[in-house]
């Protein structure tokens, strides 16, 4: 992971009222921890913490977690989807941002993509709404959505999944 991409998350996370963040990639874990130095500056700003163990000692990531990371596939207005036995032939749409996952431009709109919908590179599949910017998720491969991994308004993490697509 970059400094640059670190600096990122930090400014990112520091715009919302998000209290801990956790990022774990490649052996490499981020730990981001707010807290009030003192009670009495407790109501002028809260500092972030920033913790980067090495791989040596991060935790694996253990397979039996990734359900509470990552809900079960979702659908609006429909049950939910059987799990989804193999991911790995699946393509994963991730969020390129931490923000709040919008699976249409406004509550009245239907969604851009739902579960059983192809797709092509260019396709908008969501939006991430961070800082008061609202970023168009394109699918970047073509296929068919086979999973919506995420709730609308739920808000997401960096690299997080969102949708599972079946490359054509």
């Amino acid at each position: 992971m970059k400094v640059q991409e670190i600096r990122e998350i930090i400014r990112l996370i520091d715009q919302t009222s998000i209290d801990e963040f956790v990022f774990e990639q490649e052996g490499t874990r981020l730990e981001i921890k707010r807290g009030a130095k003192e009670k009495l500056e407790a109501a002028s700003a809260s500092v972030p913490e920033v913790v980067k163990a090495p791989a040596a000692q991060a935790e694996p990531p253990q397979p039996a977690e990734a359900p509470a990371a990552s809900p079960a596939p979702i659908q609006s207005g429909e049950a939910s989807l059987p799990a989804v036995k193999d991911e790995t032939s699946y393509h994963k749409i991730t969020s390129p941002m931490v923000g709040t996952f919008y699976k249409a431009s406004s509550p009245d709109d239907d969604p851009f993509v739902k579960v059983g919908d192809r797709v092509g590179n260019e396709s908008v599949v969501c939006i991430v709404e961070a800082m008061k910017l609202f970023n168009e998720i394109e699918a970047e491969v073509s296929g068919e959505i086979k999973g919506i991994l995420v709730e609308d308004g739920q808000l997401v993490e960096y690299g997080q999944p969102l949708f599972l697509v079946k490359p054509e």
